[in-house]
C-alpha cells in the first residue's frame, strides 16, 4: 500500500489520492526511521562489544601473515595510541627498535618484514625522511619517517600546525637559502634570459622558461643534501604535489634500501628532449675524459649510450631515470666524486643557459659513479604522476590479492619513450653474469 513508492505520481492528483498517499507516505517514513534506529543500535552494540575485547582480551600475539614472518601488536597497545599523542598534536607509536628478521627473494634480495601501519611497526627504521619543495598535500606515511618541506617562502603557522596533525611523524619545516634561489656569480643572467625565452616558445620541453623552476634544479642537482634539515639523515625520498601511489606499501623500502646496500633507486625511466641539454653529454664527456679514476668498471654506463662498445665515446641515448620519485643515499651526493662532477657542470652554465634538469644530472651520475648492483628499480611500487605512470604487471602476485589499484595496461614501462625495457635487460644480463659464475 502507498503509491509513494512508484514512479507514476498521476494518481496524486485528486484530494481523496493525495490524502490516501499522504498517510502512506507517513508510515513509510516512519517504518524507515525505525530501520536506521535499528540499524544504529546494532552498529553501537558491534562498537561496544570489539571496546570490551579490546580492554579486557589476553595479551595473546596474533600470527602474522605474508612471506615475511610478523607479529601483530597486543590488543592493549590499541588503547595506548591515544595516549602517544605529543605536544605539537602528532600521534606516535612506542616503536620497540625491534632487529628486523629479512627474508631472502629468487634474485637474491633481503626484505624486510611486512610493516602494517605504522602505529603497530615495532622494528627498528633507517635513517630516513621524505622530502619536499613545494606546499603539498601530506603523502602517506606507512611506515613513519619523518618529513622535511623546504619551500622559498616561510609557511604560515595555520599550515605547519594543519600539516602536523595530519601525520604521526615528526616535520620539519625549513627555508631554501635566498643564495640558492638567484642565479650564480658565474651566470650570464642575460645570456640566461634569452635561453630560456627561445626554449619556451619552442614548448617542447616543461617549464623551460620558467626561471624559479631554473633555480629549483640547481638547488636539486647540488645543494638540497646539503641544506641544515636534511644533514642528520642518510636516505631520502622525494615525493611530489599530486603523485598517486597505486599500491600498498607492506615493507619499509628505505630498510630495504639500507640492508642491500642499495644507493639510488627510481620507478620511471624515459627519454629526455635533445633540445633541452644540447650540449650536456660532451660537458660530461670531457669531466669522464679527464677523471677516468671516478669510473667503477662495472657500472651501469651501457644504460645511457647508443652504442655500449664505444664506451664514453659513444652518443647519449637520453635515457635517464624521473627524479619526482627518488629514493636514494644523501651520502652518495655528499660524495668527493660527485661533488667534483656537479661542480664541473655547474661550471659549464647548462642548468642556466640550457635546460638542464636534476633527472638527467643525478642519471647520469648514478650510472657513471654506482657499481651496477647499487642502483634499484621499484618494480612492485605503484605510481602516478602525470602524464607518466607504472603498475607491476604481475596480476597473481600486484592484483587478484587487491594489493594494487591501478591498470598495468596503461603502464608507461610500455611506451616507446620508456626506458624500463632497455634497464630489464640490461639487469637480465647482469643476473645471468652472476649465474654463470657461481656455476
Amino acid at each position: 500500500a502507498g503509491s509513494w513508492t512508484r514512479s507514476n505520481w498521476e494518481d496524486l492528483g485528486t484530494a481523496h489520492t493525495k490524502a490516501y498517499n499522504s498517510h502512506a507516505l507517513h508510515w513509510g517514513r516512519r517504518r524507515v526511521s525505525f530501520r536506521s534506529l535499528r540499524r544504529w543500535l546494532i552498529t553501537l552494540s558491534v562498537f561496544a562489544s570489539v571496546m570490551v575485547y579490546l580492554r579486557w582480551y589476553p595479551e595473546a600475539e596474533m600470527p602474522g601473515e605474508g612471506f615475511a614472518t610478523s607479529s601483530w601488536p597486543r590488543p592493549r597497545a590499541l588503547l595506548g595510541w591515544r595516549h602517544s599523542e605529543t605536544s605539537d598534536g602528532r600521534w606516535l607509536s612506542d616503536n620497540d627498535g625491534l632487529e628486523p628478521s629479512f627474508t631472502t627473494d629468487p634474485n637474491g634480495l633481503r626484505f624486510p618484514p611486512e610493516v602494517y601501519p605504522a602505529l603497530m611497526n615495532p622494528y627498528q627504521r633507517a635513517n630516513a625522511t621524505f622530502v619536499l619543495c613545494q606546499r603539498a598535500r601530506p603523502q602517506r606515511n606507512d611506515v613513519e619517517y619523518a618529513d622535511s618541506r623546504r619551500p622559498e617562502k616561510p609557511f604560515s603557522p595555520d599550515f605547519t600546525l594543519a600539516i602536523k596533525s595530519m601525520t604521526r611523524s615528526q616535520v620539519f619545516f625549513g627555508l631554501i637559502p635566498s643564495r640558492q634561489r638567484t642565479y650564480p656569480s658565474h651566470i650570464d643572467r642575460r645570456r640566461a634570459t634569452r635561453a630560456q625565452k627561445a626554449m619556451g616558445s619552442s614548448k617542447k620541453t616543461s617549464h623551460s622558461d620558467d626561471q624559479s623552476h631554473r633555480h629549483i634544479s640547481h638547488f636539486h642537482s647540488g645543494h638540497f643534501f646539503r641544506h641544515p634539515l636534511l644533514l642528520n639523515f642518510n636516505y631520502y625520498w622525494r615525493v611530489e604535489p599530486g603523485i598517486q601511489y597505486d599500491c600498498d606499501m607492506d615493507y619499509d623500502p628505505f630498510l630495504f634500501m639500507e640492508e642491500n646496500k642499495k644507493v639510488y633507486s627510481f620507478a620511471v625511466s624515459l627519454k629526455e628532449h635533445q633540445s633541452a641539454i644540447p650540449t650536456l653529454w660532451e660537458t660530461v664527456q670531457k669531466f669522464a675524459r679527464a677523471n677516468p679514476d671516478l669510473l667503477p668498471a662495472n657500472s651501469s654506463i651501457d644504460f645511457i649510450l647508443k652504442d655500449p662498445s664505444q664506451g664514453i665515446e659513444s652518443d647519449y641515448n637520453l635515457c635517464h631515470f624521473w627524479s619526482n620519485f627518488e629514493l636514494a643515499d644523501m651520502r652518495f651526493w655528499r660524495s668527493s666524486a660527485y661533488a667534483k662532477f656537479f661542480a664541473y657542470l655547474d661550471r659549464a652554465g647548462g642548468i642556466y643557459h640550457e635546460g638542464w634538469d636534476e633527472g638527467a644530472i643525478h642519471s647520469i651520475a648514478a650510472v657513471l659513479f654506482l657499481r651496477r648492483e647499487q642502483i634499484h628499480q621499484w618494480d612492485d611500487i605503484g605510481y602516478f604522476h602525470s602524464p607518466f605512470s607504472h603498475c607491476p604487471f604481475d596480476y597473481e602476485r600486484f592484483h587478484s590479492n587487491g594489493k594494487c589499484f591501478c591498470d598495468p595496461y596503461e603502464n608507461f614501462d610500455e611506451d616507446p619513450n620508456s626506458c624500463a625495457p632497455l634497464w630489464s635487460e640490461l639487469d637480465r644480463k647482469r643476473n645471468e653474469g652472476l649465474e654463470t659464475q657461481a656455476a
